[in-house]
């Protein structure tokens, strides 16, 4: 586990609003040196903690026009091979081992509803799938971002462990979030 700050959160909110600003646009929203921000950016990613820049995708746009989420029920001992099937599946987006009635939650993509019928029924016959319930998703009013929560954890860590500086508030461009 990496140990990050204010400066690391704000960083990454960036990022995660526009992956594309160059170091500079960075250093000067964040107020610190281009250095720090490369110096930062290498931390982050050679510990892991930051696993590349990926596009913001409209699915709608793309055509594929209906998401859902499947929760499935397994069968004892088949959670490997059950998550190996649905990966070979492309509508399959993401996979999320839960706790509760079901063993995962399945995050799936179709066409149309008469193509997720036939997905859901594809998923259901796999072997050692017990049970399903599928909810769709109407809207998405707020998609995955990860800026707030970061910023909530390091509001007390100061900003800059290097430079010492411990800014009671980031710089204003930083509090602006899509």
């Amino acid at each position: 586990m990496i140990d990050i700050d204010r400066l690391d959160s704000e960083l990454i909110a960036l990022l995660e609003q526009d992956a594309r600003l160059s170091i500079g646009d960075l250093a000067s929203r964040l107020g610190v040196s281009r250095n720090t921000v490369q110096a930062r950016m290498r931390r982050l990613t050679d510990s892991a903690l930051l696993r590349g820049y990926t596009p913001r995708i409209d699915l709608t746009e793309a055509g594929v026009n209906v998401e859902a989420f499947a929760a499935l029920a397994l069968d004892q001992g088949k959670l490997d091979d059950i998550v190996q099937q649905l990966t070979e599946i492309a509508e399959v987006m993401e996979i999320h081992a839960t706790t509760g009635r079901e063993d995962l939650l399945v995050r799936i993509g179709a066409v149309s509803h008469a193509e997720l019928q036939e997905l859901i029924q594809q998923i259901v016959a796999l072997p050692g799938v017990s049970h399903s319930n599928t909810t769709l998703a109407l809207t998405t009013p707020l998609s995955y971002r990860v800026g707030p929560l970061l910023t909530k954890v390091t509001r007390t860590s100061g900003w800059g462990r290097s430079s010492g500086t411990n800014r009671s508030t980031p710089p204003p461009e930083t509090h602006t979030r899509e």
